[in-house]
């Protein structure tokens, strides 16, 4: 009996271990770091940048209105007007004041062509914002290579793993 219940808890131990050992079938490890190489990648940064400079300007400045032209004008064109106009009363004095306005408005005109001004000068700060741009190495990550049990492998790491590097290890039966 001694032997039975021996025998009995000896199998169940064996399949309880069976049963366990698809749990079991990876860990977790470490491998020695070989070689760790960096990878760069280049990368445009833009960015605004402001320019300004003093920049001398040159305005036209016309002098003030000035009316002498005008009142000239309707004088001598009223004074012609009314001294080639024939007749008396109301057709004399149309007429007077007909060349009186054609006179000031060929007056004015002729003021305004001739009317002058000056030129002054100021100095103004002129600005632009232009995009410059330039490029910067950026470190994305590492190639790795290591040794597990014998044998090389690399991966491709974002941080710089150090003399050692964790691995998943995984076991699984081969079917022959």
């Amino acid at each position: 009996m001694k032997k039975e219940a021996l025998a009995i808890g000896t199998l169940l131990l064996a399949a309880s271990m069976t049963v366990t050992a698809g749990h079991r079938d990876h860990y977790r490890d470490t491998a020695k770091v070989i070689e760790v190489e960096p990878i760069y990648r280049s990368v445009e940064i833009s960015y605004p940048e402001r320019e300004c400079w003093d920049e001398e300007v040159s305005h036209y400045r016309p002098d003030g209105r000035r009316y002498t032209g005008t009142v000239l004008g309707g004088i001598i064109g009223g004074t012609v007007a009314n001294s080639i106009s024939r007749g008396r009363g109301r057709g004399r004095d149309a007429a007077t004041l007909a060349g009186a306005l054609l006179g000031g408005a060929i007056g004015h005109d002729i003021s305004q062509q001739n009317r002058g001004g000056h030129y002054t000068t100021s100095v103004e700060r002129r600005c632009e914002v232009t995009q410059h741009s330039r490029y910067e190495e950026q470190l994305v990550g590492y190639d790795v290579t290591y040794r597990y049990k014998g044998r090389v492998f690399t991966t491709r790491t974002k941080q710089h793993p150090g003399k050692r590097i964790p691995v998943a290890v995984n076991v699984r039966p081969v079917d022959d």
